[in-house]
């Protein structure tokens, strides 16, 4: 027994609307890009501090509220400059040497237009 075209094509679909649902409710939560603004940018380096209200609850934040680490991009992004909004995703990495473990950031993103 086979079925019509169009039932076989709606049965598709509701099987794609009820996967993406499920992946949308139950899937893993993802970061969040946030914006900043630029304090400084080392193209040597690629060495990126932010500060702002988006990088306050990083771990890797100092006391004055700056949050640094190494910029992450694409060839031809956009170079960031003092001042500039970033949206960006930060990573925190660390290296497994016992006598003197090194902690970094890594930091994703790109300027805001």
């Amino acid at each position: 027994m086979s079925l019509p075209t169009p039932v076989v094509i709606a049965g598709g679909a509701v099987c794609l609307v009820a996967g993406y649902l499920i992946g949308a409710v139950a899937g893993p939560s993802t970061p969040h890009p946030t914006t900043a603004t630029v304090v400084s940018f080392e193209a040597r380096t690629s060495h990126l501090c932010l500060e702002g209200k988006a990088v306050k609850d990083e771990k890797a934040v100092d006391s004055d509220g700056v949050l640094c680490g190494v910029w992450s991009h694409t060839t031809g992004a956009t170079v960031p400059k003092k001042g500039d909004k970033f949206q960006f995703v930060a990573q925190d990495t660390a290296t497994s040497n016992k006598l003197q473990p090194r902690y970094s950031t890594v930091l994703y993103g790109t300027v805001v237009k």
